[in-house]
């Protein structure tokens, strides 16, 4: 199919001058609405936004190219502007963008919208070619101009193929493979492509790459290549498989980087500058393997063990959320949520779902920095962090929780690590059994060790802040409650929040006006954080991911129903911004519900114990305006999303 077969005459648009990003795509989905590539405008502009939302699709170089795959489009279709005078498109290299194509492509349909995109974003490398598409006169003369160019590339293709194409001499005997591959799109792994294939051709260099695009991969690698290659360039903003490049040197860099800086990682490749990767065995002293800082490291580590977790959360919480839904409070309070026996069975299965949440944070976050013989050392630390194992005798366990968790995954991760470095010396022929007696073995024993050590740290960190809540009493119990709200909005589920939990708890066992009073607000502070996500999601779009947009509804859900981990995953994508609106919205809320005297007689259960909320029309508005604070509190601290 050629480009111009998907790209009318009336879907081109030259000369135009548009005040922002918003307004260039209401030109383009109204020329595709124009030629009839949609059945519902309004759903294909927001495919579109939401295609954004994870990062521009401005590529630098002055162009972008826009595309989404919807139930909104009727048949596959590509529409074009120029923008002589530039417009703000978000692009990578801070530059205006004047030439902006759009793709639309029916969802479900075959992905032929991907291989048009990866040619046309070849074809574009060309800035003599781009720029004659900006100064066409007419939109005959743009089409001609791409069908010229589209052939005569086909014509290289063909000739490469058929080996008829006259190589060059080479000025240098260098055998470079590379990878390409970005997260959301394929404008920057088709261009990274481009551009290092372009900069190795100049140096009269032999390249073969590999693009790992949506549509998936195309010019595998082969293993005899990899063998016969002197060094690989992986270009990549997504984790690519490594371990096939066991024991070759090996460039790490982004896309952003072989698209602008191609002709440095090419000279460094005829150079030789790089280190051998090993992929299970010791990394050699002072090699870095890629740009990314250590934070950034840390945080890719904890966004898979994040990202693993959210299912258990979502699914085991709104399952427990069930079993209050269909309980009766009136038959055993202290037993609310499992009194009757379908409530019982919802609980256990929610709870037991629920349960996995820790080992598989952990398990995840090791997983990212150990590979596969990580899981099982950080699954156990997760394990043991929600147990609470500690050096005492039996009943003495304290568990450390979610910050618990976090330090398991990191730990086991770099312990696996330093066993591979320790064991790299062993004869070859006990390769085999490292990764299945070796790691987990000693991993494992080691790991175990550790949260012995950390738990009782983390329990006497429980027993100061609850002695130092119980020390304030009633005195203050505006303070009080506002304190109580923040803390189980700052670690939701972790130490912090468990204290305040617990301190609810003996309150509540006094049975008195006051201790109802405590409960009420430190249920309203755990309450906010899910809810004030879910509507920050709405609000506040540009802030958030499209995968954040999409299970922030949930949230709502989560929230009502007094689980304050569905703000786990926000809060360690972003700590230093959502954490504390999180916490001044719950603040807000719990000191409101203090100043009501509302009181509260369950421990659990969200709106399913509303019933037994003393004052609980104030309990609502105390709910809602800490919700709202946290919300734009959120909106004012977050940044926009980036790519």
């Amino acid at each position: 199919m050629k480009i111009t077969d998907l790209l009318k005459k009336e879907g081109v648009s030259l000369n135009q001058t548009v005040a922002d990003q918003n307004a260039a795509i209401d030109l383009m989905v109204a020329l595709h609405d124009k030629v009839g590539n949609l059945n519902d405008k309004a759903a294909f502009k927001a495919a579109i936004e939401a295609r954004e939302a994870k990062g521009s699709t401005a590529v630098g170089m002055g162009i972008a190219v826009p595309h989404a795959k919807s139930a909104a489009v009727k048949q596959p279709g590509l529409v074009a502007i120029t923008v002589p005078n530039g417009v703000d498109y978000k692009s990578l290299d801070g530059k205006e963008s004047n030439l902006l194509f759009m793709i639309a492509a029916p969802e479900g349909a075959a992905d032929t919208h991907l291989e048009v995109l990866s040619k046309l974003m070849t074809m574009l490398m060309d800035v003599n070619f781009t720029k004659s598409l900006v100064e066409a006169k007419s939109a005959d003369e743009f089409l001609s101009l791409i069908d010229k160019q589209e052939a005569e590339r086909d014509k290289k293709e063909a000739e490469k193929e058929a080996g008829k194409a006259s190589a060059a001499p080479a000025k240098k005997t260098c055998n470079i493979l590379a990878v390409t591959a970005c997260p959301t799109g394929i404008a920057h792994t088709y261009m990274a492509a481009e551009a290092l294939e372009q900069s190795a051709n100049d140096n009269g260099i032999s390249i073969k790459v590999e693009t790992d695009g949506s549509g998936g991969a195309k010019n595998v690698l082969t293993d005899a290549e990899i063998k016969a290659a002197d060094i690989i360039i992986v270009a990549a903003d997504k984790n690519v498989e490594m371990a096939r490049f066991n024991g070759k040197k090996v460039i790490k860099a982004s896309t952003a980087d072989a698209i602008h800086h191609s002709a440095d990682l090419i000279n460094r490749a005829i150079a030789g500058d790089a280190a051998v990767y090993q992929h299970s065995g010791p990394v050699e002293a002072g090699a870095s393997f890629d740009n990314e800082s250590a934070g950034r490291k840390a945080y890719k580590h904890l966004m898979n063990g994040v990202s693993h977790m959210l299912p258990f959360v979502i699914g085991g919480g709104i399952l427990i959320a069930i079993a209050f839904l269909l309980d009766d409070y009136s038959i055993d309070p202290g037993n609310f949520g499992s009194n009757t026996p379908i409530a019982a069975w919802f609980k256990s299965i929610g709870g037991t779902a629920f349960g996995f949440m820790l080992p598989i944070l952990a398990g995840f976050i090791a997983q990212s920095i150990a590979d596969r013989p990580g899981l099982a050392v950080g699954f156990v630390g997760g394990a043991l962090a929600a147990s609470g194992a500690t050096f005492a005798a039996p009943g003495g366990n304290v568990p450390s929780a979610f910050l618990g968790a976090l330090v398991a995954g990191f730990a086991a991760g770099y312990l696996v690590n330093g066993l591979k470095k320790i064991t790299a010396g062993l004869p070859a022929a006990l390769e085999g059994i490292k990764p299945v007696l070796i790691y987990p073995l000693c991993g494992i024993l080691i790991i175990g060790l550790v949260m012995c050590a950390i738990n009782p740290i983390v329990g006497a960190l429980n027993n100061w802040i609850y002695d130092i809540l119980e020390g304030m009493g009633t005195g203050s119990t505006l303070i009080l409650g506002a304190l109580l709200g923040a803390m189980m909005a700052t670690d939701m589920g972790g130490p912090l929040n468990k204290a305040a939990y617990a301190f609810g708890l003996a309150s509540l066992a006094a049975q008195n006006e006051t201790g109802f009073m405590i409960m009420a607000a430190i249920m309203v502070g755990g309450m906010v954080p899910p809810i004030a996500i879910a509507l920050a999601t709405i609000f506040f779009k540009k802030k958030f991911t499209v995968a954040e947009r999409k299970s922030g509804p949930v949230n709502f859900i989560m929230g009502l129903s007094f689980i304050t981990e569905g703000a786990i995953p926000f809060a360690a994508a972003d700590p230093l911004h959502v954490i504390p609106s999180l916490m001044v919205g719950s603040a807000v809320s719990g000191a409101l519900s203090m100043l009501f005297k509302c009181s509260l007689r369950a421990p659990h259960g969200g709106i399913f114990v509303f019933p037994v909320v003393g004052n609980v029309a104030m309990y609502l508005v105390a709910l809602l305006a800490g919700s709202l604070v946290g919300c734009f509190m959120l909106g004012i601290l977050k940044k926009d999303v980036e790519q």
